[in-house]
């Protein structure tokens, strides 16, 4: 499959997915998520997250944990983390939630990514625009950054295809379980 066709069967599957829970078993999901990536912020200065749209997990409840921390901004063709608040953040770049410019810029130790479709050895399947491998090649650049997948069970794939640009996932956070990528390589 192509990276394109596994991009439209992960987003089928998660859709799917979401749209069977019961009421109030999604917020259960992701509040058991919380829970179990909690260990792996414990010495966190400052955490990078996402604002999830439409059936994306949502990191909200680790975000309520997490006390201050940032939120992705995109200029031009990289992310910029700016420490918000939700309620500081506005649509942006394809209408996703974003702080605004004025926000203080900050360097996230502890990033939570988002993703379409990854494999328990930390290969993470995006969007396809590279926003996020960028991010993290240059926020590692800098300095050592935890990057923690964020995902539904039903986005766990068992092998993805690879770029030599993409930045590998070293753990992956699913309401049901953490997983230790870097074990994996």
């Amino acid at each position: 499959m192509t990276k394109t066709d596994l991009r439209r069967h992960y987003r089928a599957a998660r859709k799917a997915f979401v749209a069977a829970l019961p009421a109030g078993e999604r917020e259960a999901l992701e509040r058991n998520l919380a829970a179990l990536v909690a260990p792996a912020l414990a010495n966190v200065r400052m955490a990078g997250s996402y604002a999830a749209v439409g059936d994306e997990i949502d990191p909200m409840w680790i975000e309520k944990e997490l006390g201050p921390h940032a939120f992705p901004r995109i200029a031009g063709q990289d992310i910029v983390f700016h420490q918000a608040e939700w309620s500081a953040l506005k649509p942006g770049f394809q209408n996703i939630p974003e702080p605004p410019v004025t926000a203080p810029v900050v360097q996230p130790d502890v990033l939570l990514v988002p993703l379409v479709a990854v494999t328990l050895a930390g290969v993470r399947l995006g969007q396809g625009r590279g926003y996020y491998d960028r991010a993290l090649a240059a926020l590692r650049h800098r300095h050592p950054v935890l990057a923690i997948g964020i995902a539904w069970e039903c986005q766990i794939a068992p092998a993805l295809p690879a770029e030599p640009w993409d930045m590998p996932l070293d753990m992956i956070a699913t309401p049901q379980r953490l997983v230790d990528c870097r074990k994996s390589r």
